[in-house]
This record gives structure tokens, sequence and C-alpha cells, in this order.
């Protein structure tokens, strides 16, 4: 599977934030249900450390699905829905959870609102450099507990206007792995609905159903029939190779983003269906690399024919971006970005880099697809003739991850940040600068941040406008450049299942005959 980097996620790749949100679409399957067998999940890139709370990875936050609960769930039609907590309300500044009674962790042991107030405190504390900091947790969030009510209470020092929703997506770690970080890396130590029994890296993990487990999203019933006892995930970087394994019957579910989907789609497998980012342009903006300078940020976007590098990046297959949130991913919709963005316009792209001549290395990520590759080239020949300077760089997710904490060289770079509030992306469009904060490309707009602080103290969507307006700053200034969004199907054989936060539901899977 290719995973959109969602840096939140929720969301590196860069990325896949965290990714609440997806929708459901295609065909529809049908067949008996099967209960027990394994449910063999293709991904295209090993998730590396598992540990929730150090993340950005898609690939990790999937495989973290499977382990971990949070206080809320997102359903696939985007509203929040109960998880660990049973109910929940939240002003701007201030959330309460209460928790559902008789959750247990793997180990047996009882979850108590003490343990999630702890995992609450370690993320927003920023001297832990959690990747989740910001993203779910406030930087300075405060969380206190009454054990005998069941209540999480907490307190973000500046406005949030999603704080229920961005607090209630953190994946919860149990007392042990709290304790000893260590058994997270390849293990776990959470209330999920399995758990890690066998970790090869780089080739397979096989995660065992818990049968005591019962606490799933909303209404979920654990005695529906279907349920798989057991999780085979496969690494498989090779596109092709994952869509031989799932046409022959040797993997249950995958997704892709290449020419193989036709493939695919010609077998009327069982397909669900979920729009990303995938084209998105970041420039370096610390002092003295070219992308510091606004003049010439404007002008290598005009150099470039947007429509058409979408159209490659996705195999003709997208559109442009609306903008940083995807469509259906979170509650505030519409297109800002290929309104408020330079249009090209190659007499003014000349005038300005002519005279600047700019040296850049483009970076782009290798784990996406063959697409990404020719999407660089394309571009790096529409800058070559303005007479830029350009050097492609493949890298691997590890050297995204690099990349956004500040410690490989770049100028230019592809990172499809997915996000499903508009909130989860200030962290990485404002503040400190990496690597002491993830405002890797060294952004600093007054503008949106002083736009951000009025959205902020708007709750839930009536702040839509508000956030929009900030988010149409960024583009004013050409900080980012949203470019292309495509479908990224999910195919199934031999199981059925849905998508919520931008992902396979663990707890929707059925196994079919």
């Amino acid at each position: 599977m290719k995973n959109i980097p969602t840096i939140v996620t929720a969301g590196l790749l860069a990325v896949s934030l965290v990714a609440c949100g997806g929708g459901a679409g295609g065909s529809s399957g049908g067949g008996n249900l099967v209960d027990g067998g394994t449910f063999t999940f293709v991904l295209g890139t090993d998730p590396g450390n598992l540990d929730p709370h150090f993340t950005s990875l898609s690939a990790t936050m999937q495989v973290d699905r499977f382990l971990y609960d949070s206080l809320v769930n997102v359903d696939a039609n985007g509203d929040m829905v109960a998880g660990l907590a049973e109910k929940w309300e939240a002003t701007t500044t201030e959330a309460t959870f209460t928790l559902r009674k008789d959750v247990t962790c793997a180990d047996g042991t009882p979850l108590t609102a003490t343990q999630v107030a702890e995992n609450i405190n370690f993320v927003g504390d920023p001297k832990n450099a959690s990747s989740r900091i910001g993203v779910f947790v406030p930087a300075g969030a405060t969380a206190t507990a009454d054990d005998d009510a069941g209540t999480v209470t907490v307190t973000a020092p500046a406005p949030d206007a999603f704080l229920d929703r961005n607090v209630g997506g953190l994946q919860i770690v149990c007392a042990k792995g709290m304790a000893d970080r260590s058994v997270l890396k390849q293990g776990a130590d959470g209330t999920g609905m399995f758990t890690v029994t066998e970790a090869v890296g780089g080739d397979h993990y096989t995660l065992t159903r818990r049968k005591d487990y019962a606490w799933g999203p909303g209404e979920w019933d654990p005695k529906q029939r279907g349920l798989p006892d057991t999780v085979v995930i496969k690494i498989v970087a090779n596109e092709t190779t994952t869509a031989n394994l799932l046409i022959s019957g040797g993997a249950n579910a995958a997704q892709f983003v290449g020419p193989d989907q036709r493939r695919l789609t010609s077998q009327r497998l069982f397909q669900r269906d979920v729009q990303a980012v995938v084209g998105e342009l970041w420039f370096n903006q610390k002092p003295g690399l070219p992308g510091a300078d606004e003049k010439i940020r404007r002008a290598l976007v005009q150099a470039a024919d947007l429509d058409e590098l979408a159209q490659v990046i996705t195999s003709g297959t997208g559109k442009r971006a609306t903008g940083l949130v995807p469509p259906g991913w979170g509650p505030c919709e519409g297109d800002i970005a290929s309104k408020a963005l330079p249009a090209h316009d190659a007499d003014a792209a000349k005038q300005v880099l002519d005279a600047a001549q700019p040296k850049i290395t483009l970076v782009y990520p290798t784990t996406i697809g063959p697409t990404m590759q020719a999407g660089a080239e394309l571009l790096q020949n529409m800058w070559s003739e303005f007479g830029v300077d350009v050097t492609l760089k493949g890298a691997t997710d590890a050297e995204i991850g690099q990349l956004i904490g500040g410690q490989l060289p770049w100028e230019a770079a592809f990172v499809p940040l997915n996000v499903t509030l508009p909130s989860q992306t200030v962290p990485f469009l404002s503040g400190p600068v990496a690597p002491d904060g993830t405002n890797f490309s060294g952004i600093d707009n007054d503008d949106y941040t002083a736009k951000v602080a009025e959205a902020s103290q708007i709750a839930g969507a009536d702040g839509c406008d508000a956030w929009a307006a900030a988010e149409e700053a960024l583009y004013e200034r050409v900080d980012v450049v949203p470019f292309a969004n495509a479908n990224r199907p999910t195919y199934g054989k031999g199981a059925e299942f849905e998508l919520t936060q931008g992902s396979v539901d663990p707890s929707s899977i059925r196994m079919v005959g």
C-alpha cells in the first residue's frame, strides 16, 4: 500500500498528519460472512517505530489503528462518535471526556482516567518532543483526572477551535508503555482490538485479535459476524506485485496510487475510495536560500503550469487541490487554493528568474508511486526553461522525516501533508522552526498567524470562513502550494471494510467467502 503522508495525522511521509476522515465509495462487494480467518493487508513501506506519540508516517498510523484507541472516533461521514470516551463536552479552551467503563489494556489491566491524562500531558509538554504536539494536543495543554468519576479534563493555554476533536484523536498508550517506551517500537501497549505477536521489520507484522475487546467506535457490536482472528501486514514496495497478490487471493486489501488501479477496477473487486492531497509544493525559507524571497517563490510558481503538473502526478485522474484539507476529510469545505495561488505567467516569471538564476534541489518522496518522480521531472523541465538550475533528489520516508526535522538540505520539496482540520496544519506553517519545532520550511507569515488567532476563538465549523481567510494568507505569500488532489482507492478481495480517518478502520473489517 502506498501511503499518503499525513503528519498529524493526523498525517511523514510525511505527514498522513492525522488523518481523520476519508470516505466510502466504489463497488460494494458482497458475500457470506466468515468468522475468524486471517486478513492480509499490504503496505508499501515499513511502519518503522510503532510508538504512536512519535510518528507522522501514514503507514505507522495505519498499523497503530489496530493497536490503540482514541477518546473519540470519526465515522465515514466525518461525524464524531464514541471511542474510549462515551461522551464529551468542550469549549475552545477546555474539554471534558467521560470514559467508557470496563475498558482494559492488552495485559488485562483497567484503563484509568489518570493514564489518559498522563498521555495528554506527555504529548503536550514540549520537552518530550512528541510529533503529535500541536496536532492532537496543543503545546502547553494540561489534563487532570478524576478516576472515581472516570473523567479527564483538558485545559488549553490558548483557544483551539477543535479542541475536543484534536485531543480526542490522540491514541492512548497504557501504563507499561508510558513507563518504558522501548516496548512500543516493535510492540504495543494499548487498548486496541489487536496485539502484536510478531514483528519482522521490512517484511511483515502479525497481529492477533483480543477476544475481550468490546468498546469499538460508536455503537460497534463485538458479537458481529466476520471478524478476523489474525491480521498480517505485509510490506511490499512494488505496486504491481501487490496487485498480483490481491488478484490471486494472496492479500485481502491494499491501497493503490499508480496505473494498476485500472487493472484492479476492471476485476470488479471490493473498493473504497478516499480523496487525498498528493501534490503539495513547499519552499525552504531559511535565510540565504532562494525560497526566503517571496518574489522568487512567486516566480517559480508562475513558471510552472500547475494544471499540467497535477495531471502528471495523478496519472490524469486527479484535479487541482482545493486547499490543505482534502474534500470530505473535515467540517470545512471550499476551494481556496486554486483561486488564490498565482496563475501561470511566463513573462512575470522570466523577469524575476532571469535576474535571480536560483539553484534548487527539489526533493520528492519515492514511496508514493512513479508519478511523483514524473511530476518532479516535469517541474524540473518547467523551471529549467527559465534558467533555474534544478537537481532532483528522490527521498525515502526516513529521509522525508529528516527533511521535516530540519536535518536534510533542500530548497523545494513535494510533501503532501494530509490533515482533517485546518488547525492541524498550524504547527507546520508557523511557530518554531525545525529542529526546535515542526515549521520545517521556516514560514514567518504574520497575517496568517493573526488570522489563525481569530479563527481559533470560534468553536467548530462556525469558524470555517475564518480558517479559509487564514489559509488564503498563505497563498498570497506563496508559502505553500497544494496543487493536486486524487482518489486513492483501497481494493479488497475476500474481505470488506470501510475507510475512516483516511485509512482502513480495523473495526469495520469483515471476512467474506
